[in-house]
């Protein structure tokens, strides 16, 4: 499931090959969009949170969001492509190579500083893989945006608060800080708070490089997360078995332990 370490990792196989190329074709839904991007040379690729800009050398960026089921893929022209192409959301071809983007949530291209570039990223927090990110103001903007009575879970998945954290991050973030996702945020305290963002940063930080997710830092072979995607197996540190419910105003499946995560457990010792 792509989220902001999963971007990050592909901004940086995209960046040192992308970068000063010129787009010799470029297929997108929009056919207006994909002429005004055509023979046009890419200046950076950088992501933020779970977006990946493009941005050109005639002033607009490719922005795309790659929702739950998206992914990039790159291509030599004459290679046979793993997925169908109907399903490609964004084609970007340089001489030698075609950059896919597929099953996408959002492609568009807006204009740099444009009113709707503006709203774009007015509408994402601090990026929690950035080197400076103040997770302090992060619980600023927390208590700015969201109800008291807003659960941990939509906390934690607003963008406005912090890009970058998903579903997986926000069980196992929980789990980690040892907090049930059904507490509100009205229920902890600020400290609380920030420490469950700082350790989302250092989980995200340490995956942004690429390969498998790893949110359980133990080198003991038991796994490479804690709850996410484990309903009904035994807890990795308590041995109770892993509870699943779909949580918050979206209905996201969640993770947590009944009994780590109690409400009067201690956080976790920090790896």
């Amino acid at each position: 499931m792509p989220e902001g370490d999963t971007l990050h990792a592909i901004a940086n196989y995209l960046a040192p090959r992308l970068e000063r190329q010129t787009l010799r074709r470029v297929h997108m839904a929009d056919p207006i969009a994909s002429r005004e991007c055509t023979s046009k040379r890419v200046k950076t690729v950088v992501a933020r949170g779970k977006h990946l800009f493009i941005t050109l050398e005639n002033g607009t960026a490719l922005r795309s969001h790659l929702g739950m089921y998206g992914s990039w893929h790159r291509y030599a022209h004459d290679e046979e492509w793993k997925k169908p192409r109907r399903q490609a959301s964004l084609i970007l071809s340089t001489d030698t190579d075609d950059y896919v983007c597929f099953n996408a949530k959002e492609v568009e291209l807006v204009s740099l500083n444009s009113v709707r570039d503006r709203i774009v990223h007015g509408r994402l927090g601090p990026d929690l893989i950035a080197d400076d990110v103040d997770v302090t103001a992060v619980v600023r903007r927390a208590r700015e945006f969201l109800e008291p009575d807003a659960l941990l879970v939509d906390v934690l998945l607003d963008q406005r608060v912090a890009a970058g954290i998903g579903n997986v991050y926000k069980s196992e973030v929980l789990f980690i800080e040892r907090l049930r996702p059904d507490r509100s945020l009205s229920d902890v305290s600020d400290e609380t708070l920030a420490r469950c963002f700082a350790t989302a940063a250092d989980r995200l930080r340490r995956n942004s490089r690429g390969g498998k997710r790893v949110t359980r830092l133990e080198n003991d072979g038991a796994g490479r997360l804690w709850v996410y995607g484990r309903r009904g197996q035994p807890c990795l540190e308590c041995d109770t078995p892993i509870a699943s419910r779909r949580l918050g105003k979206h209905h996201r499946g969640t993770y947590w332990c009944p009994r780590c995560q109690a409400r009067n457990r201690a956080p976790r010792r920090r790896a």
